[in-house]
C-alpha cells in the first residue's frame, strides 16, 4: 500500500504533523477547561480512532420510547476557527440500548465556549437507559471546515455539473 502524501499545512501553522509509522497524523491544538476535576478528559480509546470519548458529568435516566436527556460532559473547549466539533453517537450504545445523539451529528462552532453537552435520545420502545457519571456517552470529532462565499447565478442551468433531478432517492434502489 502506497503512503498517502501529507496534506499542505502551510495555510494552518497550528497543525502539527506527527509521523506515525508510514502515515502522518494531523494534530490540532485545542484549548480545554476541565469543569469537573474528577472526570477524565475526552480521550481516544485506540490509536487511529477519529472520535474522542465524551463522558457524562451527571447521572440520569433516558426514558423509553423517545425520551431525551441533556447530559453535561464537564469540559469546555476553544475549537480553532476553521474547525468544528461534531458529536456522534457511540455505536455500542446504539446497538445494545437504542441510545443515540438526538441531533446527530451535534455541531460545535468554533466560537462556542460553554460546557459541551450531549442530547441523548432513547429509541428503544420499552427499556429506559440509566446514564451514570463517568460513562462514555458520545464521541467528539474535530474537523476542518471551509467558510463559504456565495457566487450567485440567475438560473440553475448556469451551475456546473449535471442536474440529477428529484433527489431523495430519485436514482433508485440499486
Amino acid at each position: 500500500m502506497a503512503a498517502v502524501p501529507p496534506s499542505d499545512s502551510s495555510a494552518d501553522p497550528d497543525v502539527d504533523r506527527v509521523p506515525v509509522g508510514a502515515d502522518r497524523v494531523d494534530r490540532v491544538p485545542v484549548d480545554i477547561v476541565r469543569l469537573d476535576a474528577d472526570l477524565e478528559l475526552p480521550t481516544y480509546a485506540h490509536p487511529g480512532d477519529a472520535g474522542l470519548d465524551l463522558r457524562a458529568r451527571t447521572s440520569g435516566v433516558v426514558a423509553a420510547g423517545g425520551g431525551r436527556l441533556l447530559v453535561p460532559t464537564g469540559v469546555a473547549v476553544a475549537i480553532p476557527r476553521g474547525y468544528a466539533g461534531l458529536v456522534f453517537p457511540r455505536s455500542g450504545l446504539a446497538l445494545r440500548h437504542g441510545i443515540t445523539v438526538a441531533n446527530a451529528p451535534g455541531l460545535i462552532d468554533s466560537a462556542y465556549r460553554g460546557e459541551l453537552q450531549v442530547i441523548l435520545l432513547n429509541t428503544d420502545p420499552h427499556g429506559e437507559y440509566a446514564v451514570e457519571r463517568g460513562d462514555r456517552i458520545a464521541q467528539l470529532v474535530i474537523q476542518r471546515v471551509a467558510e463559504v462565499t456565495w457566487r450567485e447565478h440567475a438560473d440553475v442551468a448556469d451551475l456546473d455539473g449535471e442536474n440529477r433531478g428529484g433527489g431523495f432517492g430519485h436514482t433508485g434502489r440499486r
